[in-house]
């Protein structure tokens, strides 16, 4: 997507195919990276395109297969990481849930600043609002850009489905209430994102995700 110089740039990274997104302003030549989960080569790849100069990275929640690249971006870049606080103790868990999987942990982090709910991150020409959505795990967010009717919802909200509530952190109560009380008030047009697979729009989920469906 690109409207003027504003780039949105959505792909998925790494064995569980986590959609990493590179919001950026080729006038500026600055970017944020959302959830930065494998990959570094090419996620520096598309930035190199557009001329791009990471200034921020912020990760949706703590999970592993969000995390991996994070660590390494920010050596390359000096961006900070932003992880909101509630996700702490998650992201010291990450080694053991990676091992899970059978894949290799990710490199752990300090997050260089922990968001909260309502604060707007991103880039001067470039502003998104945190939506704090505990549920999928306590430190969960989401990133809304309102002048561009786009949410991008890490693992909280997705096309016909909601985040997994089973891991460390999870509570189903909680994230159906975060989905209904932040995400569903957007207006219906809003594009989302999701951590993993297909884009949707807050329309569609509002009407037919079996979840939520009014």
């Amino acid at each position: 997507m690109s409207t003027n110089s504003i780039i949105f740039e959505s792909f998925p990274v790494g064995p569980l195919q986590c959609n990493c997104t590179i919001a950026g302003d080729t006038a500026t030549g600055e970017a944020i990276v959302i959830d930065p989960g494998d990959n570094l080569p090419e996620i520096e790849r598309r930035l190199a395109t557009h001329s791009l100069t990471v200034k921020q990275i912020v990760i949706t929640h703590a999970h592993f297969d969000h995390i991996g690249a994070a660590l390494a971006l920010k050596r390359r870049t000096g961006a900070p990481i932003l992880l909101n606080e509630n996700d702490l103790e998650l992201l010291r868990m990450q080694s053991k849930m990676a091992s899970l999987f059978g894949l290799e942990p990710p490199e752990m982090f300090p997050p260089d600043e922990s968001p909260v709910d309502a604060q707007t991150v991103g880039l001067a020409t470039l502003p998104a609002q945190i939506l704090l959505t505990p549920g999928h795990s306590q430190g969960s967010l989401c990133l809304h850009f309102p002048e561009h009717n786009l949410l991008l919802a890490g693992d909280t909200l997705f096309a016909g489905g909601i985040g997994r509530t089973d891991l460390p952190g999870g509570n189903t109560r909680q994230i159906l209430d975060s989905i209904r009380t932040k995400l569903m008030p957007l207006p219906e047009e809003t594009r989302v994102i999701a951590g993993h697979g297909p884009e949707t729009t807050i329309g569609e989920e509002k009407f037919s995700n079996p979840y939520i469906a009014e």
